[in-house]
């Protein structure tokens, strides 16, 4: 080894000490939280309990979903979610045949109330969405036919 090597892997290894010493590599608080029970659910109410606290969300018109009718495949659908409600703190996306259903929470602070990603689908079935606005829950949903699954399919 040469002395450059030494002198480098010796100072990375002091830093990540002094950082750990310090408490500052606590795994606690670099992960994000973990919502164990929306996780571990097998239908869409108790994911929605699970992730939000909540389990009746109120039927709103006022969220968008687009979404294809059909999806060629289901493990690459794309899904945008937008809505003109006021206070939005947060999006959250459900596939309704999914064995786990909760596919995504996207929180939100003074942001534009939108999202768009791509998401597994196992099956054909509803993509629910429940967006948090005002401490209240509102929700939309749409099917989508997968002719190809995703989730192992």
């Amino acid at each position: 080894m040469n002395r450059r090597a030494l002198l480098k892997s010796t100072l990375g290894a002091s830093v990540i000490t002094v950082a750990a010493a310090a408490g500052l590599l606590l795994p606690g608080r670099v992960l994000a939280a973990y919502p164990k029970e929306a996780f571990s659910a097998k239908d869409v109410s108790s994911a929605v309990s699970g992730a939000l606290g909540a389990a009746n969300p109120q039927q709103s018109d006022q969220i968008e979903i687009k979404a294809p009718d059909i999806a060629e495949n289901g493990s690459v659908v794309p899904v945008t979610i937008s809505t003109e409600l006021s206070n939005v703190e947060s999006i959250s996306i459900f596939a309704e045949s999914n064995g786990t259903p909760l596919v995504a929470v996207f929180n939100l602070s003074s942001a534009d109330a939108f999202v768009s990603t791509r998401i597994k689908m196992g099956k054909t079935g509803n993509v629910v969405a429940v967006v948090k606005s005002g401490g209240k829950l509102y929700s939309n949903s749409k099917e989508v036919k997968v002719t190809i699954g995703g989730c192992g399919g």
